[in-house]
């Protein structure tokens, strides 16, 4: 199993619900093919680069996750079939990239930790 992390644009006409079931879709897409979830993040409406199909701003999601090889096709099948995903972008973690993923996620944890107390 080798670890990957994805990134995708979501067009910016959704409502919240409807950009939160793509990235459920899609999650649930890669769990059914066996993968572990190891981390999703929601980055919200940012402005785009460059205009993409005529949009200029977009929903990001992060998800990083555990898979076999096999399962990135089947994914990436499902972002070219699904009108709502404007770009995405999967790539595998080196070992170095996969370190540096998982000092991020724990220096984020104890902030929501210390919200969640108070």
């Amino acid at each position: 199993m080798n670890n990957y992390e994805t990134v995708f644009i979501l067009t910016p006409v959704l409502s919240d619900v409807q950009m939160k079931e793509a990235v459920e879709k899609f999650k649930t897409i890669l769990t059914n093919e066996g993968a572990k979830i190891v981390n999703e993040e929601n980055w919200g409406l940012r402005k785009l680069a460059y205009p993409i199909q005529k949009k200029s701003t977009g929903f990001y999601a992060m998800l990083e996750f555990e898979a076999d090889p096999a399962v990135i096709a089947k994914l990436e099948i499902n972002f070219r079939r699904d009108e709502r995903v404007i770009r995405f972008l999967t790539f595998r973690q080196d070992k170095f990239a996969h370190q540096y993923a998982e000092k991020r996620r724990n220096l984020k944890s104890p902030k929501k930790e210390e919200v969640k107390e108070n």
